[in-house]
């Protein structure tokens, strides 16, 4: 590259930036932030409440009620998306919002879980615990700064998504209170599949994807159940 082609690409990095920092001056000096929340916004900050209550029950030794505390994020979560696409609300702050909330709502939830619960030793819980926050936060910043891929109209997660390493703890920590020779130790794999978050992996927005999560679900909140009341 020429001085003059760098010189040229350097002022228009710096005007970039200059750019961007009078955006955030005037969004915190000009304008109430609270106040320029939407509706979605609202049910996402909903949603962290839920993964706090959560986050709060698995550490206190009641992981079925931290799981159900989760799933009512969960639902919050999925419904901020309905209500801006209803809205016909889409921005990046939005967008940022909901990102943030992921990594309690699903992230942290996990973590927590296997640590408290199935981890056989604290630092393999530690460990698991950190390749969880890791690889996922560094999923979420990506499609924040990517968004979805898309091929031949059809959208996709570029890498597995949060909630796909979620439904793998919650297997885990299903399988170990159904299936007798099923451990920690082999719950372990959650580190395996962990770095698929980060990978070129195409993950479908479909119609059937969101009914198989949906059935899931319900069918976890049965059995969580079941195991609180000593039904099973």
């Amino acid at each position: 590259m020429s001085d003059e082609n760098r010189s040229a690409l350097r002022r228009i990095e710096e005007f970039d930036s200059r750019d961007r920092a009078e955006r955030v001056v005037r969004s915190t000096t000009g304008e109430n932030m609270i106040s320029n929340l939407t509706g979605a916004d609202w049910l996402s900050l909903t949603a962290l409440f839920w993964a706090w209550v959560a986050a709060l029950l698995v550490i206190g030794g009641e992981p079925n009620w931290g799981i159900l505390a989760m799933f009512a994020g969960i639902l919050f979560d999925k419904a901020d998306g309905y209500w801006a696409r209803r809205q016909g609300i889409d921005s990046d702050f939005g967008r940022a919002i909901d990102s943030f909330i992921d990594v309690f709502v699903y992230l942290v939830t996990a973590a927590l879980l296997y640590h408290t619960v199935l981890a056989p030793h604290p630092v393999v819980g530690f460990v698991v615990g950190f390749v969880i926050l890791l690889f996922g936060g560094l999923r979420l910043v990506r499609h924040n700064a990517e968004g979805f891929g898309d091929e031949g109209g059809t959208s996709y997660y570029v890498g597995t998504t949060v909630v796909h390493t979620n439904v793998v703890v919650l297997t885990a920590y299903l399988l170990e209170a159904f299936v007798g020779p099923w451990n920690g130790w082999i719950a372990a794999v959650v580190v395996a599949v962990c770095p698929l978050m980060t990978s070129r992996y195409r993950a479908y927005k479909t119609a059937f994807g969101h009914w198989l999560v949906g059935i899931g679900g319900v069918v976890t909140i049965a059995l969580v159940l079941a195991l609180e009341f000593g039904l099973v």
